[in-house]
């Protein structure tokens, strides 16, 4: 783990997308945080401790998913399907897929593994299953703002984890997607997939992976914007969370599951559709949920 020691900067962005407004001060007390995303090779030993089993690995209730069809009340996940060709208007996120026997053992189904990728972030991690893990590690996940403090690296008011420039000098700082999504990934960055936890730089905490590769689990229950900036160092919130379960719920979900929110982008954002490779960029995601672009890592404070 890394420890940093804490202080004031200015989270959230007015430059990008609106969930990620207003920009504000916080303040957070010193913590340590995880140097990489949990890997397979560490989740592999907490199961093999514990004999626990992933969200995925278990059968939905029909009861909880009204309407559902009946392949979905299997064990199983979401999986990236990638696509021959542009996806028309109107066409809702259809390189999804719900793949029967997807979990953290086989990402993309029964016949995929994790074989020769102990060193990849482990996926197809459900909130509960990545709070299990913090448990049993002694830590907790990161709130949003532990997690954005962490990723900024120090860096006042920049893009990404390491400056102003996505690709500076040509180089990739960050495993993301560089072609037309989702139909054409050119692989500049050397990988289709996940990465191994250290093949980019750190920033400038020493922390790797903060942006790119997968998604990460925090603590705090969605909200569509940041609070209003307080105007004065001296009044900004220390160590905010959001503790409202009821109201990250999407109206829309027949099932009414809360979300908490991801941070970090994924090997899957693009320019061309999602460029949320950024510390400011936040998400929600309902708590059921695991797919092969979603991870964790885990803070201990005090």
């Amino acid at each position: 783990m890394v420890q940093l020691e804490g202080g004031l900067f200015r989270m959230g962005s007015d430059r990008h997308y609106p969930e990620e407004a207003p920009a504000h001060l916080v303040r957070v007390d010193a913590f340590a945080i995880d140097e990489t995303p949990v890997t397979n090779d560490q989740f592999a030993r907490f199961v093999a401790a514990t004999g626990y089993v992933t969200r995925a690995e278990i059968a939905p209730r029909p009861e909880d998913y009204p309407g559902a069809l009946p392949e979905c009340l299997q064990p199983g996940s979401a999986a990236f399907v990638p696509l021959d060709a542009p996806v028309p208007s109107g066409v809702l996120l259809p390189w999804w897929r719900y793949v029967v026997g997807a979990n953290w053992r086989h990402p993309y189904g029964p016949d995929s593994s994790v074989e020769g990728l102990g060193d990849h972030p482990v996926v197809q991690i459900a909130h509960a299953d990545a709070e299990a893990y913090a448990a049993w590690a002694g830590k907790s996940l990161p709130t949003e703002a532990e997690w954005e403090f962490a990723a900024r690296g120090g860096l006042e008011d920049a893009e990404y984890a390491w400056g102003g420039e996505l690709t500076p000098g040509g180089r990739h700082m960050a495993n993301t997607w560089q072609g037309a999504f989702p139909n054409e990934n050119l692989v500049e960055d050397g990988f289709a997939r996940t990465s191994p936890v250290r093949a980019f730089p750190p920033n400038v905490y020493g922390l790797y992976d903060m942006i790119g590769n997968v998604w990460e689990w925090t603590e705090d229950w969605y909200v569509a914007r940041h609070a209003a900036d307080a105007g004065k160092p001296c009044c900004a919130p220390q160590n905010p969370r959001s503790l409202d379960r009821a109201g990250s719920i999407d109206p829309a979900d027949p099932a009414q599951i809360p979300r908490k929110v991801l941070k970090g982008g994924s090997h899957l954002c693009a320019p061309s559709y999602c460029r949320r490779y950024r510390p400011a960029a936040r998400q929600p995601e309902a708590i059921d949920t695991a797919t092969t672009h979603i991870g964790f890592r885990c803070v201990l404070r005090g």
